[in-house]
């Protein structure tokens, strides 16, 4: 498993894609890092200093499904998808070894609230990674 901060800096990589950090994009990072038991003042460290986007194959298929699903999150977060937000997705979701055009597919059902869940098993079904190799 990447450390958390490795993680955080994945989404912030995606926050920066656009024109800058909404509220609730900021809010949202808070949110997934205290999760991960991250303090703020480490979060406000990675959003203005984030580390580079590591290799994602190597994960395991549920941490690969959690990254693709905090990409959908922070894609929706302020309502508003650019297309170079699109794009960083994409990327990295060939990264984490899905096949292209899963982020359409799967954010068609991914809700831009974390607190809401959609049903895993069926969205896990949606974006199967192309080759599944866990470590």
């Amino acid at each position: 498993m990447l450390p958390c901060e490795e993680q955080i800096s994945v989404l912030v990589h995606l926050l920066k894609a656009d024109d800058g950090v909404a509220e609730e994009e900021y809010q949202l990072i808070l949110f997934i890092a205290d999760g991960h038991g991250m303090g703020e003042d480490n979060t406000e460290e990675l959003l203005n200093y984030p580390k580079p986007v590591p290799n994602l194959k190597n994960l395991s298929l549920d941490k690969r499904f959690n990254y693709l699903s905090n990409n959908i999150h922070m894609m929706k977060a302020d309502g508003k998808i650019c297309t170079d937000e699109i794009k960083f997705c994409e990327k990295i979701t060939l990264n984490l070894g899905y096949k292209w055009g899963v982020i359409a597919d799967f954010s068609i059902f991914k809700n831009k609230d974390p607190t809401i869940h959609s049903n895993r098993e069926f969205l896990q079904s949606v974006a199967t990674p192309v080759a599944y190799s866990a470590k």
